[in-house]
């Protein structure tokens, strides 16, 4: 029987597969190399960090993480080591645009503007982003996309330059991958040359990795009036 062990805080996950398989439930930030010994299959979600230190000598052959992200996985060690891996691509986009339309109606409400008055800067236009657009369009918000990564696949007709998401975007809303490095990186992306090009008074909201934003440079940005306020549900 195929033994697999799964981090404890997966919602339905229990009862899955009891029926074809050994699991053994442990929470994600406590796995260790010695629980994967006799196991083939991983189950997580990103706080169980799936390297070399983790992975090696183990059993392991499959790992699969409940979440949109796998910067927590390190593909490269796993593609030399034969072990497979999947993510779940979309798994929480219709959550998080509902979220971003509390958002949205929050600060209507909070600081007394007109939605239709507003102009939404969408940076990252994937799974998530794209519904988070279509949802601000249903409200009557004029909305800028950018997607470098899509506008060289796509071509440039409905994707918008960053320096002018920022000079224009009352709101910008990050649902971006972490990207360490290449083209199209976004570790530390808002960082204080953002802050610079950013529209005095804007507001900006990260919901997709912590390390997409430079936090010294955020709370500078604050400090100085570039940024209104700022919505922060990440990790």
């Amino acid at each position: 029987m195929i033994r697999i062990v799964a981090d404890d805080r997966i919602p339905f996950l229990r009862g899955a597969f009891e029926e074809v398989a050994k699991v053994s439930y442990l929470p994600g930030s406590e796995i260790r190399q010695p629980d994967l010994k006799d196991a083939e299959c991983l189950i997580t979600r990103t706080r169980t960090r799936c390297d070399r230190t983790l992975l090696e000598h183990t059993g392991i052959r499959m790992i699969a993480s409940a979440t949109i992200g796998f910067d927590h996985i390190d593909t490269e060690y796993c593609r030399k080591a034969g072990i497979r891996w999947t993510n779940a691509p979309g798994c929480n986009a219709s959550s998080v645009q509902q979220y971003m339309v509390s958002v949205l109606l929050h600060l209507a409400l909070r600081m007394g503007f007109d939605l239709r008055d507003l102009t939404l800067g969408v940076v990252g236009v994937g799974h998530v982003g794209s519904l988070v657009a279509e949802a601000a369009e249903a409200l009557g918000v004029n909305v800028l996309l950018n997607d470098p990564p899509r506008q060289r696949a796509e071509g440039g007709a409905q994707f918008t330059g960053l320096d002018r998401l920022l000079e224009e975007a009352d709101i910008i809303t990050l649902h971006v991958p972490l990207n360490r490095g290449g083209r199209d990186n976004t570790a530390g992306m808002v960082d204080r040359r953002f802050m610079e090009r950013v529209r005095k008074g804007t507001i900006l909201v990260n919901t997709s990795r912590g390390e997409v934003v430079d936090e010294s440079a955020l709370l500078e940005g604050i400090r100085k009036g570039r940024l209104a306020g700022t919505v922060l549900d990440v990790f």
